[in-house]
């Protein structure tokens, strides 16, 4: 019988103090996470918030991560419980929930996705994170509150101004930085240097750090040795359609007149 799920690659980096990186894939198709995950990758980060993706592509976009030992990271829309779990059932190493504004907001995402005694998720196992009931029940739920992570994405001036209350709640494992949004509610579309993005950036690793938690954050312009001076230790360092448009644009401007 397996007694094993397939252990977290970013949650072995991170518990070991070191930085894991992950690559934004706004595509679908399996061929370019295959791409992707040759490359050296830590973590793909796909998603259901802003991309018309189904259950099928996320399921998809998880067999072959992990056909490279790559960890699958899915942002999930906000919406039922169901929502959150079947990314996890689907064996997704983590889940990314975006514009988490308080406290209560954040242990009801703990409550939803986290197996008792941390939280109350409901139980299936028969699906792959369970390997389709292959795994003992007690196992499963141990190594599922254990091996699998949750990040809370704090990107509104609502989580700012709570952000210790969120940073000290129990049960998730990172803070993520949505300095994009940020910015938009605060008036300073997308200037990622502007002073007030530079010091929430900083707070918010200073809250995860403080109460335990990871940090993660955009490259966004930074030299990832910044950002790792500044406590941040899992970083998204791309993104699949930014570097298909450059390459594409590179060659239409070099093959044409």
């Amino acid at each position: 019988m397996i007694k094993d799920m397939r252990p977290s690659r970013v949650l072995r980096k991170l518990r070991a103090g070191e930085v894991a990186i992950s690559m934004k894939m706004n595509l679908k198709d399996a061929r370019a996470f295959d791409i992707a995950a040759r490359s050296g990758f830590d973590c793909l980060w796909t998603g259901l918030e802003h991309i018309a993706n189904d259950w099928s592509d996320v399921e998809h976009a998880v067999y072959v991560a992990k056909a490279h030992d790559v960890d699958l990271l899915c942002r999930v829309a906000r919406g039922s419980y169901s929502d959150y779990i079947r990314p996890l059932e689907l064996d997704a190493a983590g889940i990314m929930v975006p514009h988490v504004m308080g406290a209560e907001d954040a242990r009801e995402v703990v409550r939803r996705v986290r197996f008792a005694p941390v939280g109350r998720r409901a139980l299936d196992g028969g699906n792959a994170d369970g390997a389709y009931c292959n795994l003992p029940v007690t196992d499963y739920l141990e190594q599922a509150n254990r091996e699998r992570f949750v990040i809370l994405q704090i990107e509104d001036p609502e989580a700012m101004e709570v952000l210790d209350d969120i940073a000290a709640v129990e049960g998730y494992d990172m803070l993520f930085f949505g300095a994009s949004d940020y910015s938009n509610a605060i008036g300073l579309i997308h200037d990622m240097n502007h002073p007030r993005i530079q010091e929430a950036r900083k707070r918010v690793v200073e809250a995860a750090r403080a109460h335990g938690k990871f940090a993660g954050c955009m490259l966004a312009g930074f030299e990832l040795r910044e950002l790792v001076e500044m406590g941040y230790s899992f970083i998204n360092v791309g993104c699949d359609v930014v570097g298909l448009s450059e390459y594409c644009r590179e060659l239409a401007i070099k093959n044409t007149g």
